[in-house]
C-alpha cells in the first residue's frame, strides 16, 4: 500500500507483467487525487479462473475494507463489464483506454461506468515508467493490444487493435530510465514483435533494439518480454547473437507443440518453425535460454497430440515453463470444441509441469561452480543475465554484481558474493552496438 497527498492508494493486481506496469502508473495517478482509502483492482481476462478470482478477491476486500472505495479495471473489464459493474462491492469501473488517465481518478467528477470502445484505439498508451515498486529493473510498455485471433483467446478485445510507440519516443524514455538509475529495461507489450507495424515503414523489433541500445550506451542490461516465435525478424536474431547487453533470455508463447492443435488454436507458426528458431537462437548465442507458455487439454487434444507437447520441452530446449490447463473462455471459437474431460486437463498439466520442473533443476544444476552476473532485487535475490534466480541473502537491491555459484536450493541458487565491485561499464568492455 502506497500514501498519496490526501488517500491512501493499494492495486491489485491480476495476469501479466503489463498489468504490472500499468498498475504502477495507475497508482502514481490515483494518488496525487483527494478522497478517502481507494482499492484498485486491475484484472485479467486471460481465462475464466482469472476472472473468478478476480470477483473472489473483490469481495474479499470488501468485507475486509468496508469503508474504502473499490474501482475495478484492466482486460476483464472490457470482457465483462456487466458482470463487474454488478457486483454490490464495486464502486466504479474503469475501462482499459481510461485507467492511466489521471482524471479517471477523480471520485467526485467520474460517472459509476467508464468503459470505452477498446476496439477503436489506435494509439499506443502515453505512460512510461521509471520502475515499480519492489523492482530495481525499469519497464518500457513500447506496444499494446493485438491483431491476432488466437481461438482460445478474448485478449484482443481488452486491448484493442495493435499499436505501437514511435521510435523516437522510445529512445528518449530510454535515456529517462538510464539517467534515473535503471541498471536493467524490460521491453513490455501484449503482443511485443508486433511493435512497428502501424508506424510509417513498418519496423520491426530488432530494429527498435538495435536503436536504443546504440543510443543508450551506458545502459547494462536490456530484456525482452514474450515474444511470438513466428515473428523474430533476421535483426532481432542478430542482436540477440551480437548483443552482449541484450539479456540471453527468451519467453516464447508456443502454447502447444502438435500441428493440429496449433492450427485449431489458430495460431500462425508450426511446431517445426518454434524448434528451429530455438536452435537457431542458441547457435547464435549459445548462453540463451527459454521459458515458454504452453496449454495443456486445449479441446481435441489426444494423448498423442499431448506427448508432442511433452516432448517438445526437450526439442526446444525449454527451461521456464508457464503451464495453463485449459479454461473456456465464452464467446471464443475454443469454447465450442469438443472439451477434454477436465480430469484428463488436470492430469496433462500436472505430468506438463513436471518435465518443466526437471527441466528447470537440470539447468540449474549446470551452473554450480559458474560465475555469474547477477542484478539483486528487494527480499535477497536476484537474477542472473539468463533470468535464473539466484539468492543473495543481506545484499541490498539494485546492485549488478558477479557472484561464484555454489549450489541449488529448490528453483534457486545460491550463491558466494565476491568482493563489491560494480559490473563494469559497458563501454568499457567494447561491448554494445
Amino acid at each position: 500500500m502506497s500514501e498519496g497527498a490526501a488517500r491512501k492508494v493499494e492495486v491489485v493486481t491480476f495476469g501479466c507483467r503489463l498489468n504490472l506496469v500499468e498498475s504502477e502508473a495507475m497508482r502514481r495517478a490515483a494518488s496525487v487525487g483527494a478522497g478517502g482509502d481507494l482499492i484498485i483492482v486491475n484484472t485479467c481476462a486471460v481465462t475464466a479462473e482469472a476472472g473468478r478470482q478476480a470477483r473472489q478477491a473483490i469481495r474479499r476486500l470488501r468485507r475486509e475494507r468496508p469503508e474504502a472505495e473499490i474501482v475495478v479495471t484492466g482486460c476483464g473489464v472490457e470482457v465483462e463489464t456487466a458482470r463487474f459493474a454488478g457486483m454490490p462491492e464495486v464502486s466504479r469501473v474503469v475501462g482499459n483506454a481510461a485507467k492511466t488517465a489521471p482524471e479517471a481518478w477523480a471520485p467526485e467528477t467520474e460517472p459509476a461506468l467508464r468503459v470505452g470502445d477498446v476496439m477503436s484505439l489506435r494509439e499506443t498508451a502515453g505512460h512510461f515508467l521509471d520502475g515499480l515498486d519492489g523492482h530495481t529493473r525499469g519497464f518500457l510498455q513500447v506496444q499494446n493490444g493485438c491483431d491476432h485471433r488466437c481461438t482460445f483467446c478474448v485478449i484482443p478485445f481488452g486491448r484493442g487493435p495493435s499499436r505501437s510507440a514511435p521510435l523516437a519516443r522510445a529512445v528518449d524514455e530510454t535515456r529517462r530510465l538510464v539517467d534515473a538509475g535503471a541498471k536493467e529495461i524490460v521491453l513490455t507489450g501484449v503482443d511485443l514483435t508486433s511493435w512497428g507495424d502501424d508506424l510509417p515503414g513498418r519496423p520491426r523489433l530488432g530494429r527498435l533494439v538495435q536503436t536504443l541500445l546504440r543510443h543508450a550506451p551506458d545502459l547494462p542490461r536490456l530484456r525482452l518480454s514474450s515474444i511470438d516465435c513466428i515473428e523474430a525478424d533476421p535483426a532481432l536474431i542478430e542482436a540477440i547473437g551480437g548483443e552482449k547487453r541484450l539479456m540471453p533470455h527468451l519467453h516464447l508463447s508456443l502454447q502447444a507443440g502438435d500441428d493440429m492443435i496449433l492450427k485449431r488454436m489458430k495460431r500462425r507458426h508450426a511446431r517445426a518453425d518454434a524448434v528451429r528458431l530455438c536452435a537457431d537462437l542458441r547457435r547464435a548465442r549459445p548462453d540463451i535460454v527459454y521459458g515458454a507458455d504452453l496449454i495443456a487439454g486445449f479441446p481435441t487434444e489426444t494423448e498423442a497430440m499431448f506427448q508432442n507437447t511433452l516432448a517438445l520441452v526437450a526439442d526446444c530446449g525449454l527451461t521456464h515453463l508457464h503451464v495453463f490447463p485449459f479454461s473456456a473462455r465464452p464467446g471464443t471459437p475454443a469454447a465450442k470444441m469438443p472439451p477434454v474431460a477436465r480430469d484428463i486437463v488436470r492430469d496433462r498439466a500436472k505430468r506438463l509441469r513436471v518435465v518443466g520442473a526437471a527441466a528447470l533443476q537440470r539447468h540449474l544444476a549446470a551452473q554450480v561452480g559458474k560465475r555469474l552476473t547477477v542484478l539483486t532485487e528487494r527480499g535477497g535475490a536476484g537474477r542472473a543475465e539468463d533470468f535464473t534466480l539466484v539468492k543473495t541473502p543481506g545484499v541490498e537491491a539494485g546492485r549488478l554484481m558477479e557472484v561464484d555459484v555454489t549450489g541449488v536450493e529448490g528453483d534457486a541458487l545460491i550463491a558466494t558474493t565476491l568482493p563489491r565491485r560494480e559490473k563494469a561499464d559497458p563501454q568499457d568492455r567494447g561491448e554494445g552496438s
